[in-house]
Formats: structure tokens, C-alpha cells, sequence
């Protein structure tokens, strides 16, 4: 039976059935048949029935029409009217007022109240609201602050946090808040990481500062290679594993010494640890510093000897020869220079390699920048031996090479050649360097020992974090000191949950998350056969995609919360999430929330 004869009899047997006392309904019938073949078919028949009481008592049923001929849909549809269920227009009926992302905030503030956050921060307030959400933004979406706060009305971190809508006055005493509360909050992350006669990591960088009215700002030795810009300087402090757990913030002439007295006063005063072993650069923990950690008793260090000391340790008589090296790379020798200290003498070849190359390298770009004078000189455009010395002091040291070349100049020519002498002596030493330490070797042993002064880099990757990867510290734009030690206290904050989530979100990330284990502290760093796969697939072992940590949060932002209304009603429900959005919340041990709080 066609559609359109089917149709009119469906409307005359609807009409037919409600004029009756009898309950119209859908009736579906099956029946199976056999074929010769011995497969068997099934035949389902949606057939519109009426039941009526027979007069005798019993129930009799009356076939309207036969449904079979509609998509199953229509039948379901017209089931549900006659089960006495209103049915609208789906697509008219319900409307998405607002779709606001959710997922990468959901899972910072997750993260962020495992840690205890808020407890750290202080008490509940309208402040603490504000600076909550000033250091989730910053993990999320690293912006200036003004661009913060008409991104809060945007995300579900807005209103969830009651910070939507925020002034400028406010985030800004929201900011003069923490900054009061910077050494509660670091004597509890301190409570929390370093313990008596643990490691901690100190060393110092930089960032650029826009604006000239910045007390703190000032010119020094630029950490990023912006030249004829004004800076601050900070010092962060870390556990043995690069955790952040301390910062100050200093003028941008600071000297890296008076910056580690400043960490050592910090530790002492604040935190309350009198014995500690402080792992710092050479340019950091100095002889002088040493010397001053000494009178105090009680910390500890590990730190490198600079190239100086290291050459005269391996003058004709000194105790550092290349005899030691013969078995093993890794050696400890004495000196009466370095009473009560140990030195331990390592050899990287895969470093001497290195640094073999980069002189190469700065020499030959040394020696063009030579031979285009040496050339002008030669054709008459440079004049005079006092002009072709002018210009030949102009670039001689511009790659710190000067020492391993010689040079004669006359009134019309400059010749120059390299000092294999002093190539030679250098070269000799390469790949050497000698660590410093106070502490017995019944506490650290060698290896362990440069194992430690080796988690540096463990800091160093904090500050590539803060300053340029994740959190994007500079410029800094803040003028008022207390403001811009804030600022910097917000990332340093933000970095914390930043190494909890990128560690907690490895499987999800490119990151290793089994390295192997180094018998040699010397070695090369190797990755696991696990990350290499990783790094070539894209995928895990479950074809799940494989995402930086940016890249993470970026797919996380589409697990948006959508406000739906229904009629004079509205609710809010969250997209269905993806495997990854899943699997990142399954890794934190949190669910996936409606709300942030």
C-alpha cells in the first residue's frame, strides 16, 4: 500500500478509533519464517488497533490500518501521541542561548583545589576569588590583565567564580592582596616540598619591563637578549625536582650574589630551615658567598668552579689531570685552596664535542667579519692604521674570541691568524668541569652529587616555562613595585600547577614519562622507547591522540557548557566529552563537572 493511499485511511481510522470507547494503540507483530535454505527471517508489522470489551467479558481488538508502510519514526511518533504525550518540534522548541568554553578551566581549577589552593591562598573572600581566577587564566590563556578580565565573561570561569563582570580596581586589589600574603603562602610550600637537610635549587633571571616609571626597573644583564630595554631580576627557589616553591623579585642591576643572600635569608628567616644544601650556578653561589654560608653554619652547597680556578687546578703540578679520567669520567681530588670542600673533577665528551664545535664556529664568523676590514683595507676604502684598528676593535671580540687570534696592522693592510697555543689550552679542557661542594660524602656521593648540580635544569625548564612556554611572564607592563612583585608571584603560583598538571597529564602529552634511569650522571639523557614512539605516532598505545600541553588545553576548550531553553525554561548541559577530554580528567582522579565549584 502506497504512502499516500495509506495515509487518508490512517486519518479515517484515527477519527474511527477516538469516536469509540475503545483504546486506540500501536500493536507491533512479529512473526518469523523459514526459508528452504534454513535461514530464518523475522517480519515485524506495526499495526493501529482498537480494544473493545466483548459482551461476553472478553477483550476483543479491532485493526484501524496498517502502519508498516511509515518509517518507524512516524510510528513512534504516533505511539507517543496516543500514550497521550505532547510532541513539539524539536528544532523550534529548543534553542542554545550560550555556549561558553569549560573544559581547560574545569580541569586547572580540578587540579587547583586538589593542591588546596584556595587554603593556600587565604581565606574565602571576594579577593581571593579574583586572584584564584588571575592564576588559573594565567595557565589557560597567558594575557595582560585588562584582556583577563573581558576573557572571564567568556569562559565558565567567569561566572562560576563570581569574577565576571570584575573592574580593574578590583583585580588590582585583588593583586595587593596576595602580594601581602606572598610569605604565608610560601612558608606553607616550603612546609609542604623542602624538609631539614634537603636540596633546594636557586638561580636568577630576567624580563624586560615596557615603561620607563618602574622603580624597579633598571639596566643590566639581560637573560633575553633585549638590548636598550629596562628590566627587573627574580630569583626563584625550588625542591630538588624543580617545584616552585619561593620568589623575589629585585632591581634589574642586581648581582647574582646579593640575590642568593637574599634566598638564603629568605630560607632561614621565613622558613625556618637551618640545615639545607643550596644548589646554585658558579655565577651564583660565589667564593665570597661561600665564605658568608660558612659564618652562618647549618646550609650547605653544590655549585661549579668557573674556568679560572678549574685551569689552575690543572696547572703542571695541580691535582687535576687527565691521568684521572683513564678508567672513569667522574673523579674527586683536593685542594688546600678549598678547605673542608670536595671537588669533583667530570668529563662529558659528548660536551667536549660540543664546545669544540661552537668555537669552531665563533672563529671562522670572527674571521669573516676580519677578512671583509682585511679586504676594504686592501682596496684602499680603509685608510690608516688607526682607522683599520678602530674597525677591527669593533668586531675582533663580538663572539668572545679575541684571546685565540693574533693580529698585525699597518697603514694599508690587516693580517690576522689563529693563536693554536691558546687554542690548544683551551681545547684541552674541554668538556671538563669541576663541582663544588660542602656536603660529606656520607650524605651525597659523587654521583649523586652531580646528579644533583645536573637538576638545574630542572629549574631552567621553570623558568622557559614562566617566561616564554606556558605562562608568558614578560614584558612586564606594571609600574608600582608591589604590583609587579605580584604579577611575578602569579605565575610563579601558576607554575606550580603547571608542573603538577604537565605531570599528571603525561600520557595525554609528548613528555617522557618513564626516562630511563642514567647509571652514569654523565650520560647523555636518553628517551624511553615509549616516547620515541609517541614523538613518531602522534598516538599512545590506543590510537589516542597525542597533544602538546598547549595543545591539550586548546582541546579541552571545546567541552564547551551550553544554556538551553526549552519553552519558558532553561538548563545548562556540558557537550559529550572526547576520549581525550575523558581520559584528562580520569588522569586527575576528577570528575567532569557541571560547575567549577
Amino acid at each position: 500500500m502506497s504512502r499516500q493511499r495509506l495515509l487518508p485511511g490512517l486519518w479515517q481510522a484515527v477519527v474511527m478509533g477516538r469516536q469509540t470507547t475503545g483504546g486506540v494503540h500501536v500493536d507491533r507483530v512479529r512473526s518469523r519464517h523459514t526459508l528452504r535454505s534454513g535461514e530464518t527471517r523475522e517480519y515485524v508489522s506495526h499495526l493501529l488497533r482498537r480494544s473493545f470489551r466483548k459482551p461476553d467479558g472478553g477483550v476483543g481488538k479491532q485493526t484501524l490500518a496498517n502502519l508498516s508502510a511509515l518509517p518507524l519514526a512516524a510510528v513512534d511518533a504516533i505511539d507517543a501521541v496516543l500514550k497521550g504525550k505532547t510532541l513539539v518540534d524539536g528544532e523550534a522548541a529548543l534553542e542554545v542561548t550560550r555556549s561558553l568554553p569549560h573544559g581547560h578551566v574545569a580541569l586547572v581549577a580540578a587540579q587547583a583545589t586538589q593542591l588546596g589552593f584556595p587554603q593556600i591562598l587565604g581565606p574565602a573572600c571576594r579577593e581571593r576569588d579574583l586572584a584564584s581566577a588571575l592564576i588559573i587564566s594565567r595557565v589557560v590563556r597567558p594575557r595582560p590583565k585588562l584582556s583577563t578580565l573581558g576573557w572571564w565573561d567568556d569562559v565558565t570561569l567567569g561566572p562560576d567564580l563570581g569574577v565576571a563582570g570584575a573592574s580593574r580596581d578590583e583585580v588590582y586589589a585583588a593583586m595587593d592582596w596576595l602580594h601581602a600574603r606572598q610569605d604565608g603562602i610560601e612558608a606553607e610550600l616550603a612546609a609542604r616540598h623542602l624538609r631539614t637537610g634537603a636540596v633546594a635549587m636557586f638561580d636568577l633571571s630576567s624580563s624586560w619591563v615596557e615603561g620607563s616609571h618602574c622603580e624597579l626597573a633598571a639596566r643590566g644583564y639581560s637573560r633575553d637578549g633585549k638590548k636598550g630595554k629596562l628590566q627587573i631580576e627574580y630569583g626563584l627557589l625550588t625542591d630538588a625536582v624543580g617545584r616552585p616553591v619561593a620568589i623575589r623579585v629585585f632591581e634589574g642591576n642586581t648581582a647574582d650574589p646579593t640575590a642568593f643572600v637574599a634566598a638564603v635569608e629568605i630560607i632561614r628567616t621565613k622558613f625556618g630551615l637551618t640545615e639545607l644544601t643550596l644548589v646554585g650556578d658558579r655565577g651564583m653561589i660565589t667564593s665570597a658567598r661561600i665564605d658568608a654560608l660558612k659564618d652562618l653554619g647549618g646550609l650547605s652547597w653544590i655549585t661549579c668552579l668557573r674556568a679560572p680556578a678549574i685551569k689552575a687546578l690543572a696547572a703542571d703540578d695541580g691535582p687535576l689531570q687527565m691521568s684521572l679520567f683513564d678508567d672513569h669520567d667522574l673523579a674527586e681530588i683536593t685542594h688546600p685552596d678549598y678547605p673542608g670542600e670536595r671537588l669533583i673533577a667530570c668529563r662529558n665528551p659528548a660536551l667536549a664535542t660540543l664546545r669544540a664545535a661552537k668555537r669552531e664556529s665563533m672563529l671562522t664568523a670572527t674571521e669573516t667579519l676580519l677578512a671583509t676590514i682585511s679586504t676594504r683595507a686592501q682596496a684602499g676604502k680603509l685608510a690608516g692604521a688607526d682607522a683599520i684598528g678602530v674597525a677591527l676593535g669593533k668586531v675582533i671580540d663580538k663572539y668572545k674570541m679575541a684571546k685565540h687570534l693574533t693580529y698585525q696592522i699597518t697603514d694599508t693592510t690587516l693580517t690576522y691568524q689563529r693563536n693554536q697555543a691558546t687554542i690548544a689550552t683551551q681545547a684541552a679542557l674541554d668538556g671538563i668541569y669541576v663541582i663544588r661542594t660542602s656536603v660529606p660524602a656520607t650524605q651525597l656521593d659523587a654521583p649523586a652529587t652531580v646528579t644533583a648540580y645536573k637538576n638545574l635544569a630542572h629549574l631552567e625548564r621553570d623558568f622557559r616555562n614562566i617566561k616564554a612556554d606556558d605562562l608568558d611572564l614578560r614584558p612586564i607592563h606594571h609600574y608600582l613595585p608591589d604590583r609587579v612583585r605580584a604579577h611575578v608571584l602569579i605565575c610563579m603560583l601558576a607554575q606550580y600547577l603547571t608542573w603538577h598538571l604537565r605531570a599528571t597529564l603525561a600520557p595525554l602529552t609528548y613528555t617522557d614519562q618513564h626516562p630511563p634511569l642514567r647509571d652514569n650522571p654523565l650520560a647523555p639523557a636518553t628517551r624511553s622507547t615509549h616516547a620515541d614512539r609517541k614523538a613518531s605516532r602522534h598516538t599512545d598505545e590506543d590510537n589516542v591522540p597525542i597533544r602538546s600541553f598547549r595543545g591539550l588545553l586548546d582541546h579541552l576548550a571545546t567541552l564547551t557548557r551550553n544554556t538551553i531553553a526549552f519553552g519558558d525554561r532553561s538548563f545548562d548541559k556540558i557537550t559529550t566529552p572526547t576520549e581525550t577530554q575523558h581520559r584528562a580528567f580520569d588522569l586527575l582522579g576528577a570528575p567532569i563537572q557541571l560547575t567549577l565549584t
